[in-house]
């Protein structure tokens, strides 16, 4: 039964991280595919790049809120059933997947930035307060959000050994992170070649 309990917990977070929003408010309320813009990234910066600032608040809000969701409804019903709450880390795991490789389109999906936020700031508000720190500090200095998205994402495998995170966290976190990097190996590329955009509002 409680095999049968997780399973169920991580493939519904699998499902909910599927959700494109990116591409549901892209043709819901512009009419527009934002994969066929921009870069294709079915993610918040290329929503805000394709479709204004507004949609891309909103998508990166949306993304954001899956791990939110996918853990607290874990955490609800491993209380409510009195199993690990550990569960909640491979339910964040399978979430992100979802949104790296969304079932509902084609599995071409986002980044992961957002739905790392969301994780962070559910699981361990100090990985969140110093990971901002550290992204945007990177951000100010370099300009990339590619390279600032890395590096504050990878400050919270380092410190989190340090802040709480249980063993199974631990390495989350790495895997997680692991594939944030991986998705954004294009943009290192980028940024090795001295091609990579920078923004212009900082």
């Amino acid at each position: 039964m409680e095999i049968f309990v997780y399973i169920l917990l991580i493939l519904m977070s699998y499902l909910y991280g599927s959700i494109p929003f990116a591409l549901v408010v892209g043709k819901l309320f512009y009419h527009t595919d934002v994969r066929e813009s921009g870069s294709g990234n079915l993610g918040g910066t290329n929503a805000g790049r394709v479709l204004g600032k507004k949609a891309g608040l909103t998508v990166i809000l949306l993304d954001a809120s899956k791990c939110c969701i996918s853990i607290l409804v874990a955490r609800i019903v491993t209380h409510y059933m009195g199993l690990n709450t550990d569960i909640i880390y491979p339910c964040a795991l399978a979430c992100v997947i979802g949104h790296c490789y969304p079932i509902f389109a084609g599995f071409r999906g986002g980044k992961a930035v957002s739905v790392a936020i969301g994780y962070a700031l559910v699981t361990n508000v100090y990985a969140f307060v110093i990971a901002l720190v550290i992204f945007f500090i990177t951000l100010k200095l370099t300009k990339y959000v590619s390279l600032a998205s890395i590096l504050g994402s990878a400050t919270i495998v380092v410190i989190a050994p340090f802040i709480g995170y249980s063993t199974v966290g631990i390495i989350t976190n790495a895997c997680i992170v692991g594939l944030l990097v991986y998705k954004h190996k294009a943009n290192i590329k980028r940024i090795k070649a001295g091609t990579e955009n920078k923004i212009t509002w900082m």
